[in-house]
């Protein structure tokens, strides 16, 4: 029997296939190719965690699903684009996502570059449009945010930090804005814009991003844990790449059972960021503990 949590991220990973799918239609036109490559990246599964995220707050402030879906299967569009230009081999060079072969060894390179930026122009085009949510300063504020998470403050200067960062200069302070900036930029993102779309309070904002914030870090620490803990099979990855690089991570700066320890009082705090909330958050206390038990 599943439990209240991993029922509703599969209802949710199962929601995200049905509208991706309707948000990426196949054609027979010339650039064919390029559909093939960005439906390949997109439908290839995964937890759709960011987009359930999404959801759930929204759900908080009783937003519509109309609305929240939206938005949800946006950022998994953005989260897609900068898997595809991650796994570039001028970038991590990885041969395996999700237990498929990356878009540039199923297709070509070119391909991949052009399928990641066709998808991060779609998900702006997806919040900008009416029916994303019926306020104009709703979607104005999505799409801005979205930008900024995305961007050179967000998820693109993390990935810069991560390539060109002298390890050895690099702390555990360095590392750790490093990944808010490459993991936690969405992941903030996903809280605040199902806060955003129910018009929350300030302080309700600021616990969200607070949850938000400790969220990404655990969800990183657990994934440097698992890069040196877990297989290929299990993972859907190459592991121990970072090791056999020399590069630093959560785990190289603080020992396996250290960075665990880090990562479950993260996932405490968490939690604790969404006392003011009741009972109406259990599924989202329930995604900070899964964060860290999770062996994907």
């Amino acid at each position: 029997m599943e439990d209240n949590f991993a029922t509703a991220l599969r209802q949710t990973a199962e929601l995200m296939e049905r509208e991706l799918d309707r948000f990426l239609p196949t054609t027979s036109s010339l650039e064919r190719e390029l559909c093939e490559a960005m439906r390949y990246a997109t439908l290839s599964g995964g937890k759709r965690l960011r987009a359930f995220l999404v959801i759930q707050c929204a759900d908080l402030f009783s937003v519509s699903r109309d609305y929240s879906v939206r938005v949800a299967a946006a950022l998994e569009i953005m989260h897609t684009y900068s898997l595809i230009h991650d796994d570039l081999p001028c970038m991590d060079d990885d041969d395996l996502r999700r237990g498929i072969p990356t878009v540039h060894k199923k297709f070509d390179e070119t391909l991949a570059v052009l399928a990641g930026d066709a998808l991060q122009a779609l998900a702006f085009e997806i919040l900008a449009d009416p029916a994303t949510h019926p306020s104009g300063s709703v979607r104005a504020m999505l799409v801005g945010r979205l930008a900024q998470a995305a961007g050179m403050r967000g998820m693109v200067g993390g990935q810069t930090m991560d390539i060109y960062a002298n390890n050895e200069d690099i702390s555990l302070a360095t590392i750790t804005r490093l990944q808010q900036l490459k993991t936690g930029a969405l992941i903030t993102f996903a809280c605040e814009a199902g806060a955003l779309l129910g018009h929350a309070s300030p302080a309700q904002i600021s616990a969200l991003k607070a949850f938000a914030h400790d969220l990404g870090l655990a969800f990183q620490i657990t994934d440097d844990i698992l890069d040196a803990e877990g297989e290929v099979e299990e993972m859907g990855k190459a592991t121990r790449k970072d090791e056999d690089a020399g590069k630093a991570t959560f785990v190289s700066l603080l020992g396996l059972e250290k960075a665990k320890i880090h990562a479950n009082m993260l996932s405490k705090q968490a939690i604790g960021h969404l006392s003011m909330f009741k009972g109406n958050a259990d599924l989202l206390m329930d995604a900070a503990r899964f964060t860290v038990t999770r062996r994907r």
